[in-house]
């Protein structure tokens, strides 16, 4: 439900000053330096006062300075009641100062209470108030009809025209935080990004590296209370050593990764098939560079993979295709299946259930499961 534009307040943001320019603001003190100057001046060089009339002059002037501050004060704060009563005062004063013939000051009162009234209260307010003091001010005017309504009615424009400025102003500034606001937002959402983004690149290398040389030394620990063969235990030592080198080398290609300092995808994936037996890697379509996420869910999908066919199906024979399209990129792994490795019990299978979170955040997909032969994983990324 929209509000009503008639008892509408001006924004607060509208009736402040603050991060209004400096040249306006000069403008603005500038302004009412030269109505204190008539105000003053047309006060105190009149050669009639003397005594008390100089002692009620100031006192006025006083309280026409506090009763004006007052007023911008309640109506920051959109306090109806205190503002036209301060208002009413004012008028009062320039009432009282006409009559004891302060009439200059008197006529530019009224003048400023009119424009006040409808630049910083609501419209329902302003009318009747402003009309009282132009209808004060036209009274005691003794310029020609048609001069002294073309100056009411100007003075009524004045103060429409200075409120739809302030108000304008406003909306900017709110505009302006809100702006703000959302950059501050999104800086927020991008640091938790990047900080899930290294979270998962330290579980992808750490959690499978560690998990595999656990299961060697668990083996192995377990040959040594039984008096298990020397070599036997040799070898599971060695191979945890080898899961041991070969989780350094990835938590090296992570941080180059998170660094931005990655190799192409085609020459990282001929270096891990170079590392796995019965491997061979494909490379159609344009190739194009990948996005730091992209590239590198490719290269954890493919570690992933291969990790699993030499777990689940060692010795089987790995087919690694990779392709270019317009939109997106595929990465398919397949392997022509074989018997159960000694590590097929080992890992929950939480590794492919990561690629696919990894793959979804990007805005696309991977599909794990057995086909005619063995096992395939196809991994889609838009490019």
């Amino acid at each position: 439900m929209t509000e009503n534009i008639w008892t509408r307040w001006p924004s607060r943001e509208a009736l402040s000053r603050a991060e209004m320019a400096r040249p306006r603001r000069m403008l603005g003190w500038a302004t009412r330096a030269g109505a204190l100057a008539i105000l003053l001046g047309t006060t105190f060089t009149d050669r009639d006062l003397h005594g008390w009339g100089i002692a009620a002059g100031v006192l006025g002037v006083i309280a026409c300075g506090v009763a004006v501050w007052a007023f911008w004060r309640t109506t920051l704060e959109h306090r109806l009641l205190p503002s036209l009563g301060l208002l009413t005062l004012l008028v009062g004063l320039a009432t009282a100062g006409q009559s004891v013939g302060f009439r200059i000051p008197a006529l530019v009162l009224w003048c400023g209470c009119a424009v006040s009234a409808i630049e910083r209260l609501p419209l329902a307010a302003a009318l009747p108030a402003t009309s009282v003091a132009l209808g004060a001010y036209a009274a005691v005017n003794d310029d020609v009809w048609l001069t002294t309504a073309a100056t009411t009615a100007g003075l009524a424009l004045v103060g429409y025209v200075l409120r739809l400025d302030a108000e304008a102003r406003g909306s900017a500034q709110r505009l302006l935080a809100q702006e703000r606001a959302a950059l501050a937002a999104e800086a927020d959402s991008a640091a938790l990004a990047e900080r899930a983004r290294i979270a998962r690149e330290i579980h992808d290398v750490l959690a499978h590296s560690l998990s595999a040389q656990m299961v060697h030394l668990e083996a192995a620990r377990l040959l040594i209370e039984r008096g298990g063969d020397r070599d036997t235990i040799l070898e599971r030592v060695v191979a945890a050593r080898g899961m041991a080198r070969e989780g350094l080398a990835e938590t090296r290609q992570a941080l180059s990764a998170l660094r931005g300092e990655m190799s192409p995808v085609e020459d990282f994936l001929s270096e891990l098939v170079a590392t796995t037996d019965g491997a061979d890697v494909t490379v159609t379509g344009e190739r194009q560079p990948l996005r730091a996420e992209a590239s590198q869910a490719v290269r954890r999908v493919a570690q992933e993979a291969l990790t699993n066919v030499r777990k689940h199906a060692p010795g089987a024979k790995v087919q690694v295709w990779l392709d270019y399209g317009e939109h997106e990129v595929t990465l398919d792994v397949r392997d022509s299946g074989g018997s159960p490795g000694d590590l097929s019990g080992s890992g929950a299978g939480y590794g492919l259930l990561g690629m696919r979170e990894r793959a979804e955040l990007l805005g696309g997909s991977l599909d794990a499961g057995p086909d005619e032969e063995g096992f395939v994983v196809t991994l889609k990324v838009p490019v």
